[in-house]
């Protein structure tokens, strides 16, 4: 039986944590809230519950993969776990510390992969005594739903740590891409600016960001405008991997837009606060 330690109970964990249970995991689900793993819990029943009405999943398999997900605020279930995934908060400092910890409890023979939408693996591996067995698996949100997983090597990873990833995301039904180390990857490097240069749009008065949305769904076939998609990754976040784009990269046209910050400074965070660039009801739907 393979098993899998998902460290972070946010909106990506709780994704993560729901397609490893799905695809026959035994799965640690780790969050230092209690109140965290409650609401993910609840979240991946809703969306098994979603899959049930899709039709692509029978009661007996929401049960089974519910069934598989222990959850709990220690990292005891890294212990017995041959592949575990972090994915805690976008902050160096928190990242580094949890790999420190990870590194002592988990088996020696485990892969330690990072959900990270930003921060280099090699900095990260280099928390540990296991570089070559560090990687990143960035998954996209909503984890049920996307198919690509960034899979990315750090300077040290060795090729049987990359092949057993691969293989793993292609389990779990995903398509992996395999990047090498670089501050955002792909994916963030690409999005990150586009989105941040919206919000320059906003805020200088070019567009309200219904118009902006607009234009990069109807001239450019964006299923989502920036500023929508902003919202749902979560406008803190959206800061923390400019700022890592920012210093790591050294150019200016990284420089996080002075509105972003104001947002997130006044609490404006996304879909997940119900405020940011829309407003949202409780169940996470835009007003008007």
């Amino acid at each position: 039986m393979s098993r899998v330690a998902v460290v972070g109970a946010g909106t990506l964990g709780n994704g993560i944590a729901h397609v490893f249970a799905q695809a026959g995991w035994d799965t640690a689900l780790v969050d230092v809230s209690r109140e965290a793993l409650d609401r993910a819990l609840k979240t991946i029943g809703s969306n098994l519950d979603r899959q049930m009405k899709k039709g692509t999943v029978s009661a007996e398999q929401k049960e089974q993969t519910l069934g598989r997900i222990k959850a709990g605020t220690k990292l005891d279930g890294a212990a017995q776990a041959d592949f575990v995934v972090e994915a805690a908060t976008e902050n160096p400092d928190v990242k580094y510390k949890i790999f420190r910890e990870l590194d002592a409890a988990a088996p020696a023979a485990a892969i330690l992969a990072s959900n990270t939408s930003s921060i280099p693996i090699t900095n990260i591996a280099a928390q540990t005594k296991r570089a070559p067995q560090v990687i990143g698996m960035h998954f996209m949100n909503p984890v049920p739903v996307m198919q690509l997983v960034e899979v990315i090597r750090g300077l040290e990873t060795s090729d049987a740590t990359t092949a057993r990833t691969l293989e793993i995301a292609k389990a779990l039904g995903k398509t992996p891409v395999e990047v090498n180390d670089a501050p955002g990857f792909v994916s963030n490097r690409v999005l990150m600016p586009m989105i941040n240069e919206a919000m320059f749009c906003v805020m200088e008065g070019v567009a309200t960001p219904e118009a902006v949305d607009t234009v990069m769904k109807l001239g450019m076939n964006h299923p989502v405008g920036p500023l929508a998609l902003a919202d749902l990754i979560g406008l803190d976040v959206c800061l923390a991997i400019m700022e890592v784009l920012h210093h790591d990269l050294g150019d200016d046209k990284y420089r996080p837009c002075p509105l972003l910050r104001q947002y997130v400074a006044a609490g404006w965070l996304g879909k997940k606060v119900g405020h940011g660039f829309y407003e949202y009801d409780p169940q996470g739907q835009r007003k008007g």
